[in-house]
């Protein structure tokens, strides 16, 4: 039976805690344990206004992103961060889904050491398909993480609550860095095929004709092997040691050079040809990698070929 969802803004801890029939115990940060919940919620799209993080021990909630379901399983954490607009589809109704987590409002790490780091966790960008498993000891670790966060929520706030539970929130969020690290690792046949395309649809991109559409974006291939660019950018950072966009850049200099050696094109024609707008932002990128300039590259060959 379809459902129609509302949207629900999430701009604040206790808008959440309302929506489940939770307590609040402070007004920027929650440990969340919805086997607590005293109220179903199915069917609706949460739109974050906060950070938050779910590890799922139970099998039946699911989540949505769009259209596409979580890679949610048992014993994986997903994470969203304000901007997120999220569904939550289920085919039964739930009343206390096996599911613990972490919310925190922006407020809360404001002038703390994480307010400048946070952008850095790149996996609160991640979407379908690119949950992280835990193992057993790596749920041990998530939990102590949040037991620590929850002992200092209860206790009276003063001028060092907000720092110290900043802290523990780096903490529990530089384990997970660490354990998307592993999964890489873990997941090499996976991320193998996610190259193989990547490669594959890098070769293609000129070969089809697609210049005129302009210079290829780590997006335009990040949706083509179905990942979050962020998601993808981290996966061929791992693998390759290169970032997504010095790939793709030094696969637009190989097509360059052939261009450059086999015809007579005017070097504007060249960048045109690539999908460069401006003539000189290619010719920049040219020599940023090649250490010379187009003109250059082919006297260079002129030379050598005579």
């Amino acid at each position: 039976m379809k459902h129609d969802s509302i949207i629900v803004k999430l701009d604040s801890i206790d808008a959440y805690n309302k929506l489940y029939g939770l307590e609040t115990r402070h007004p920027l940060v929650t440990v969340l344990n919805l086997t607590e919940a005293t109220r179903v919620v199915n069917h609706i799209q949460m739109d974050y206004g906060v950070y938050a993080l779910y590890l799922k021990n139970g099998v039946s909630c699911t989540l949505k992103y769009g259209r596409q379901a979580y890679d949610y399983q048992e014993g994986t954490v997903v994470s969203f961060s304000p901007g997120h607009i999220i569904g939550v589809e289920s085919e039964t109704d739930e009343l206390a889904p096996d599911v613990i987590g972490l919310m925190f409002h922006p407020d809360l790490i404001y002038g703390t050491p994480l307010a400048a780091k946070i952008k850095n966790y790149s996996f609160f960008d991640y979407s379908q398909r690119e949950a992280l498993h835990l193992s057993l000891d790596e749920r041990r670790l998530f939990i102590e993480c949040l037991d620590h966060i929850k002992n200092e929520i209860e206790h009276p706030v003063d001028n060092h609550t907000a720092e110290i539970v900043a802290s523990h929130i780096q903490v529990l969020l530089d384990y997970l860095s660490r354990f998307y690290e592993r999964q890489f690792i873990t997941r090499r046949k996976v991320n193998s095929d996610v190259l193989t395309k990547f490669e594959k649809a890098l070769k293609e991109y000129y070969a089809d004709g697609h210049g005129k559409d302009g210079v290829p974006t780590v997006n335009y291939f990040a949706e083509i092997v179905n990942l979050t660019p962020g998601y993808f950018g981290d996966l061929v950072k791992k693998e390759t040691g290169k970032t997504a966009q010095e790939l793709i850049s030094l696969r637009i200099i190989e097509f360059a050079k052939q261009q450059l050696a086999t015809t007579n094109d005017d070097i504007s024609i060249v960048a045109y040809d690539l999908g460069f707008q401006y003539p000189q932002h290619f010719s920049r990128m040219f020599k940023r990698i090649t250490g010379i300039s187009p003109k250059q590259f082919r006297e260079k060959i002129s030379v050598g070929y005579n």
